[in-house]
């Protein structure tokens, strides 16, 4: 069975960093397309970053470009999304999701069909 866990969030002051987890079981990372999306209240699930196994690229939105950053942990099957300078704007449920690497996915909800619960970031002073 495909598992997505995130974890890492919590409360952090501007300018401050955090680094979210996805541990996947079930699957491997590496043969599926990841990507960590966000939702702040009472707004629509947006995508952050997303790294596409089908044809290599990696995806960050231009809100998070240069303060964000994925990385892998193959042995541990754990994908990272590493956050930096923090604004009160990054503030939402992170969610990570994947989807297999054989279907051409776009950074939007839609493309994604295995997701996690969801992680907590609040960015405030």
């Amino acid at each position: 069975q495909l598992q997505l866990v995130e974890s890492g969030g919590g409360l952090v002051q501007p300018g401050g960093s955090l680094r979210l987890s996805c541990a996947a079981s079930g699957f491997t990372l590496d043969y599926y397309t990841i990507g960590w999306f966000r939702q702040a209240p009472g707004k629509e699930r947006e995508g952050v970053s997303c790294i596409s196994k089908s044809d290599g690229s990696t995806y960050y939105a231009d809100s998070v470009q240069g303060r964000f950053t994925l990385s892998r942990d193959d042995a541990k099957n754990v994908e990272y999304l590493q956050m930096n300078s923090l604004k009160p704007e990054d503030t939402a449920v992170y969610f990570c999701a994947a989807v297999h690497k054989t279907i051409r996915a776009r950074c939007v909800p839609a493309s994604f069909d295995s997701w996690g619960q969801g992680t907590q970031v609040t960015v405030s002073s």
